[in-house]
């Protein structure tokens, strides 16, 4: 089984690599870029077939290490 957790910062907290980003693409010509926010993709390969246990486990992986929860939101995918 695959998954895919996205790791981005929360409303309200500041983004310097984003804000970095926005500043080089308007430097190289690419207008219309209003905000640019940065985060953080993990691509994981589960053994098994229970989705609800490999759910909880990502779940527990996130809070535990993949995500800082206090500045941090994730959303997981799952995918056969």
């Amino acid at each position: 089984m695959k998954a895919r957790v996205t790791v981005t910062l929360k409303a309200g907290v500041l983004d310097p690599q984003g804000q970095a980003i926005e500043g080089s693409l308007k430097s190289l010509g690419f207008a219309g870029v209003a905000s640019v926010r940065q985060g953080k993709v993990f691509d994981l390969v589960l053994d098994g077939t229970d989705e609800a246990a490999a759910r909880s486990a990502l779940n527990s992986m996130c809070e535990k290490l993949l995500a800082n929860t206090v500045i941090e939101n994730y959303a997981v995918e799952i995918s056969n």
